[in-house]
């Protein structure tokens, strides 16, 4: 089906069909990790992440060897109003850099073995690498400080798109997915959108994204607060806020979370803009948080009150602010590193271990100290 041929009723089509993990499964799994040969969960989020992922799988024990990284690229006309300290020449840049193997995300995805996709969802010039997979909606959005950034119709295009840019992986052979992007100005555009999603103080949600002086920040909180003003975005409507106060890379990448809940795939979130596009797609459909996995604490404020939207807890914390998909493939290690507990370690019964001294401790919390 071409892009251009779905609507507002298919997107409701699609995402009606999302199912909540198995439950089943996970019960599985659990008991599983709880006949292994270690103090009852010990190995913490590592034993939370294999039944999570036996939920998504609906089989206990799993190996994902094909890992696709998406990276989603688009400018933002915002960046007239002084928002960012790069060029939105950086854009189209890092793209193809991206493709080449000389980012952050790129070296990271070829040393742990991961595939890196490339899309151009909206950069403002033609992008003559083909290496960078094509894709546009339109040359950046406009600006959102003194209009709509796109089109409804166009927010439904980057959000199919997203879609289906998983679907195409998975037939490749895609088992596990990341979402990033790449995109100046965007950190405007995500905290404009989790503003209204959050409803929380403007300031309270928008950091220094890249790396911005004292007068381009508080330039960048006026500049949000006007745009939202200006747009007025329904709360409850998330492509209405997308199509509003959002991007095109945002757009596509919430598509993504929501083709990866579709296709029953692990969807591994990077950092701050690619978890604003995770609540938008969890806000479509509830659903989708069963298939979430997050990476990395990012360093944006922004990233713990949509965490906390989300109800979800970053698997670790290394200061990164990077972007581009940069905490995915270190994640995807922590998945095989999950897999491979529950996939490979001896039960009590294997190892030849009489685990009855544990029966009291099992049912109850034996190991947090508490204070007085």
């Amino acid at each position: 089906m071409k892009i251009s041929d779905y609507s507002e009723n298919e997107l409701q089509n699609i995402l009606h069909s999302i199912k909540n993990a198995d439950k089943e499964a996970m019960k599985s799994a659990r008991e599983r990790q709880d006949k292994l040969a270690k103090p009852p969960r010990s190995l913490g989020r590592l034993e939370d992440l294999s039944v999570q992922l036996a939920g998504i799988t609906g089989k206990v024990k799993n190996k994902f060897n094909n890992k696709y990284i998406l990276v989603f690229c688009a400018d933002n006309g915002v960046v007239e109003e002084g928002v960012a300290s790069a060029p939105q020449s950086v854009t189209a840049a890092q793209a193809v850099n991206m493709t080449k193997g000389k980012t952050g995300v790129a070296v990271l995805a070829k040393k742990f073995g991961c595939n890196l996709k490339v899309f151009d969802v909206g950069i403002n010039s033609d992008v003559r690498d083909i290496a960078v997979i094509p894709a546009k909606i339109g040359y950046g959005t406009r600006n959102i400080c003194k209009s709509a950034a796109m089109t409804r119709d166009d927010a439904l295009k980057a959000l199919f798109t997203g879609i289906e840019s998983v679907k195409g992986s998975a037939e490749e052979g895609a088992d596990i997915i990341g979402i990033g992007e790449m995109g100046i100005g965007n950190t405007t555009t995500s905290s404009a959108v989790l503003a209204v999603l959050s409803q929380k103080p403007v300031k309270e949600i928008t950091g220094r994204g890249a790396g911005i002086t004292d007068d381009s920040y508080y330039k960048k909180l006026s500049v949000i607060k006007t745009s939202i003003a200006l747009n007025r975005p329904n709360k409850n409507d998330i492509v209405d806020i997308i199509s509003k106060v959002g991007g095109f890379d945002i757009a596509a990448m919430t598509g993504a979370f929501i083709g990866a809940a579709q296709m029953r795939l692990p969807v591994v979130i990077d950092g701050f803009i690619s978890a604003v596009a995770a609540l938008c797609a969890y806000r479509l459909c509830p659903a989708v948080k069963d298939y979430l996995i997050p990476s990395h604490a990012s360093f944006e404020i922004g990233y713990n009150v949509a965490m906390n939207e989300l109800g979800i807890t970053p698997l670790f914390d290394l200061g990164m602010r990077l972007g581009e998909g940069s905490g995915c493939p270190i994640s995807m290690m922590m998945v095989d590193a999950a897999c491979a507990v529950i996939n490979d370690m001896a039960t009590f019964e294997e190892a030849a271990i009489n685990d009855s001294y544990l029966y009291t401790i099992r049912n109850t919390d034996a190991f947090t100290v508490k204070g007085e």
